[in-house]
């Protein structure tokens, strides 16, 4: 039977749900989430809003499996640990996004017609009609920053107001925009132009701080700014002098913690709201729903559609990613520690479209520190601060190749170029250099001998290592193509040491040599 911790309120659904399929299910709103996590060690599954999954709290559940963010942003979750440990982490994409499209809606209105103030000051039993001159929605020109399941619901709420919509997403086309309702623009042309912009991306390293000086001091004098998104894609310092300068409106929903205590924007907000985007009824149904259906799905059936923090995409064999590891170690290896300025991935046939998740593996073995569970854009980034360009090559087909991939490496007065495949489930070097038809597994310790082809050389460094008592349990020792030097590749079972590999080079005048572990 699994059990289920929920640390949150959410609708009674999710436990009704769970319980019919048999899944026990520990739900405390009350108790903090690693108090929770300690008193169910035995814990498979975790269900969140906004509680903090952290890498203390998955290392402490053995048996945890799978997190389920109920909502769409998940930055709450350590995903790059969860996925360390083979733990899942899934969202629920659009149910909690009708509630906030409306939400926006509803603080343009507040803050255009100063409800929140005019009913203070009514209550009190004043009557300011007079300092509460508001302004109209309709007419107005509206941007929005991003072009999601939030913002596309937006464009349709606001439709009713005969507004003109810009809108920014970075992978939309203009013709799907246009679809939408929206003009696509780019982000200056939408802060100079609008008279309400709203927020709708996701906080990450491209994104964070993104709203900065130079974009606020394209805005209209009094236009509003509106985030229902996440804190950290705003520079708060930047809006505070935009507000002096231009008296722009500034609402807001989120905050870099969830939590009781002083807010660092309350001198600059217009309206604030203690993160209210999801919170319906209807939104709250929705996503407890989801949830519930999700993790079902997940542990009946091997469902995953919703994960974000996949090792591979649907479709790829994660060997491949291992395979583009190996080729990078060996590529390193050949070139002795050279620096490298240049790699050139090719991916062919149907791995061509899943060649960005071949990048971090390939960084993760010429940069060892670098973490092979990281992304794309940190594994680009690594290699940037290193000096080494990167690029994804078009490939020919015509060669017929196969699922392959080819690493090429470039150094200062020379290069390497490696390719491999995996056959039968088996991961192959096929080619280094002009040293085609390898066909070797990588598996243990393997040596590397480069030399010009001679009678003789593959006995003599037998010899030696046999002398060492190390044998050779598989062999290759192709002749390169237009040259008169070959390569032993040869898996042998022992390590090779630094003083015996100079041996073996010396006696065979090695024109190349090096040991790749695998």
């Amino acid at each position: 039977m699994r059990k289920v911790l929920i640390p949150t309120k959410l609708d009674k659904v999710v436990a009704e749900i769970l319980g019919k399929k048999g899944f026990t299910v520990v739900q405390n709103p009350d108790l903090p989430l690693a108090d929770l996590a300690a008193a169910n060690p035995d814990a498979n599954a975790i269900i969140v809003r906004s509680e903090k999954v952290t890498p203390e709290i998955m290392d402490g559940l053995k048996d945890l499996k799978l997190v389920v963010r109920a909502g769409a942003g998940f930055d709450n979750i350590d995903i790059r640990h969860a996925r360390k440990l083979g733990i899942d982490v899934m969202n629920t994409p659009g149910a909690n996004s009708n509630a906030v499209a409306e939400e926006v809606v509803a603080v343009i209105l507040a803050a255009y017609r100063h409800i929140v103030p005019a009913d203070i000051s009514t209550r009190a039993g004043k009557w300011e009609k007079k300092s509460f001159m508001g302004r109209e929605l309709t007419g107005k020109t509206i941007g929005i920053l991003g072009l999601g399941n939030i913002g596309r619901l937006l464009i349709k709420r606001l439709s009713g107001f005969d507004v003109t919509i810009l809108g920014f997403d970075p992978v939309l086309s203009s013709d799907l925009a246009a679809s939408l309702g929206a003009r696509l623009c780019t982000l200056e042309e939408i802060f100079a132009q609008s008279d309400i912009i709203s927020l709708h991306i996701p906080e990450n390293d491209k994104t964070r701080g993104m709203i900065n000086a130079s974009l606020l001091s394209l805005m209209k004098p009094g236009a509003m700014l509106v985030n229902c998104a996440r804190a950290g894609i705003v520079d708060e310092n930047a809006i505070r002098a935009a507000k002096e300068e231009k008296k722009i409106v500034f609402c807001n929903d989120v905050y870099a913690k969830d939590a009781e205590g002083d807010k660092s924007v309350a001198d600059i907000a217009d309206i604030m709201l203690p993160h209210l985007g999801a919170s319906t009824k209807e939104a709250n149904f929705l996503a407890a729903k989801r949830a519930a259906e999700q993790m079902v799905a997940y542990f009946e059936d091997g469902v995953t559609a919703c994960v974000v923090n996949k090792g591979v995409p649907d479709g790829l064999d994660p060997d491949y990613q291992t395979l583009a590891s190996v080729l990078a170690g060996v590529g390193a290896a050949y070139l002795k520690g050279a620096a490298i300025s240049r790699i050139e991935l090719s991916c062919y046939g149907k791995l061509h479209k899943f060649a960005k998740w071949m990048i971090a593996p390939i960084t993760s073995a010429i940069c060892h520190e670098f973490d092979a569970f990281s992304g794309a854009d940190e594994a680009m980034k690594c290699l940037e601060s290193r000096g080494i360009q990167f690029e994804n090559r078009e490939t020919d087909e015509t060669k017929h190749y196969g699922e392959a991939i080819t690493l090429d490496f470039k150094v200062a007065g020379g290069s390497c170029s490696v390719r491999g495949t995996i056959t039968e489930g088996k991961i192959m070097i096929s080619r280094i250099n002009n040293f085609d038809g390898i066909y070797l597994q990588p598996q243990g310790e393997t040596i590397f001998v480069q030399y010009v082809d001679a009678p003789g050389v593959i006995s003599r460094i037998g010899g030696l290592l046999a002398g060492r008592n190390i044998n050779i349990t598989d062999i290759r020792a192709p002749q390169g193509i237009g040259s008169t030097n070959s390569l032993l590749v040869a898996k042998v079972n022992a390590p090779v040491s630094a003083e015996l590999l100079k041996q073996i080079s010396d006696s065979v005048s090695a024109v190349n040599s090096f040991t790749f572990s695998c």
